[in-house]
């Protein structure tokens, strides 16, 4: 009996997740992720639909189990239906256990049929608050209506979907419960992140920053919180909440990182293949690519690039005007 191929990292982890961003624009303008007034990278400089479609392809050969689309915004992407109906090929297969996406649902009303016909099953969707007013003081461009009719439309689809929260200081810290309410109150899960330094923003990270270990404290004094060893591949930790019946994530890069039992790389839109998202050591994968019909120069590369997968992330939020820890924005690797 043949095994079946795995990448294994310098530190015995095999990775068999990864996350792939198939662009680095976005109908919204967050606040912790995207200056508003954001240079796009030039479309020549893009892989293109059918490049996407062959890098996920080797990597998933190489014993990837779990693709995940993210972007900026993966579905404002054009014909990316096409590439998503492409890739469900692998899951048909058994090839792929699980293909997803991440996006802020602006889009969601228009495509949630077509994902799940396509094979997608569930979808994490970016929702900070739910203040119509705040919501688009923190995207500066979406408008909540838009998204609560798409979460309507995947539900109706039949997709799963998680709520991601980035918990920001003197924004939302204050309705984390009610959001947490609301979220188990309509059958979602909710995982709440803390912010990440990554990108020039036009401010200080230092004012954004809210640490999880105080939300989950205070989470306590009127909620029961019971860890459960629910995993979906990514970073998150789980606790069901008794008052709600709900599950409850919590991604910790900078209280606890999650860096020993990482499993996933990230792949940006150009190409660029980053072993672990707070570093900025990484290999160009569209050289290869580009450079041969046959995957040869591309298995190698992705070989060389896994062997240099580091231990953990430098990640750290400290004194007011320091620079970011990692130059390029959350939307150019892939949320």
């Amino acid at each position: 009996m043949t095994s079946l191929p795995t990448m294994v990292d310098p530190f015995g982890r095999t990775v068999d997740y990864l996350r792939v961003s198939v662009t680095d624009r976005c109908d919204f303008r967050c606040v912790y992720c995207m200056a508003e007034d954001m240079t796009f990278l030039p479309k020549r400089d893009l892989l293109s639909l059918e490049e996407l479609d062959r890098l996920c392809t080797t990597f998933i050969e190489k014993g990837v189990r779990k693709l995940r689309l993210t972007g900026g915004e993966p579905l404002v992407r054009k014909n990316i239906m096409e590439l998503i109906r492409s890739l469900g090929r692998h899951l048909d297969s058994g090839a792929l256990d699980e293909l997803t996406l991440t996006t802020n649902g602006s889009q969601l009303a228009r495509y949630a049929d077509d994902l799940y016909a396509a094979g997608v099953r569930r979808v994490n969707v970016s929702i900070d608050t739910l203040d119509a007013q705040k919501f688009a003081t923190v995207t500066r461009w979406g408008r909540l209506g838009q998204v609560m009719e798409g979460l309507d439309a995947a539900r109706r689809a039949g997709l799963g979907v998680k709520i991601n929260a980035v918990a920001l200081k003197d924004v939302n810290e204050h309705e984390i419960t009610s959001m947490m309410d609301w979220a188990h109150g309509e059958g979602f899960d909710l995982t709440l992140i803390e912010t990440m330094p990554l990108g020039d923003i036009e401010g200080d990270r230092t004012d954004q920053y809210l640490p999880l270990s105080l939300v989950r404290q205070r989470l306590e004094e009127t909620h029961t919180l019971k860890p459960i060893p629910h995993r979906t591949g990514g970073p998150a930790r789980y606790v069901e909440v008794a008052e709600t019946g709900g599950r409850l994530g919590f991604i910790t890069p900078m209280t606890h990182n999650f860096c020993e039992s990482c499993n996933r790389v990230r792949v940006t839109c150009t190409g660029t293949l980053y072993m672990c998202l707070g570093q900025d050591d990484a290999a160009d994968l569209r050289e290869p690519l580009r450079a041969s019909e046959g995957n040869e120069l591309l298995n190698a590369a992705i070989d060389e690039a896994i062997s240099r997968k580091p231990k953990g992330h430098d990640f750290v939020i400290e004194r007011a005007g320091a620079a970011p820890a990692v130059s390029r924005h959350m939307s150019v690797t892939g949320g």
